[in-house]
């Protein structure tokens, strides 16, 4: 399996940057299979946050994302839209485009992309 090199649990994790927890969410080379459960999960855990209050960080770097993720992924970024106060993603080179500005315009949030993880995550704990 792919994801031998990174037990599920490990995807989904706080981590903590300048004093300030963030979501980690590590998507990198999951299968289409993988990624459904991720969101699932990332969905559950989310909603368990105050209003206005988590900070994410994705990195989809050589993520599967088809059209049944993409769906999904439109879904949760809604769903989690309260919960969150903001996003930053890096990878999305292989997030075929055309589902990025559906990301974007569904959910009417802003998924800012960066080249790496030190750049997305100091723009994530700046204070906007």
């Amino acid at each position: 399996m792919s994801s031998s090199d990174h037990p599920m649990d490990e995807r989904l994790r706080f981590i903590k940057h300048k004093g300030k927890a963030v979501y980690a969410v590590d998507f990198t080379n999951c299968t289409p299979k993988e990624l459904l459960l991720l969101l699932d999960q990332i969905r559950a855990s989310v909603a368990n946050h105050e209003p206005n209050s988590v900070l994410i960080f994705a990195d989809f770097s050589g993520a599967q994302v088809d059209k049944k993720v993409a769906t999904r992924l439109k879904e949760v970024l809604v769903l989690d839209r309260p919960f969150v106060k903001r996003s930053a993603w890096i990878g999305t080179e292989s997030v075929p485009e055309v589902y990025y500005e559906h990301f974007k315009n569904f959910s009417q949030r802003d998924f800012p992309t960066f080249k790496t993880r030190e750049e997305a995550l100091d723009w994530l704990v700046a204070d906007s």
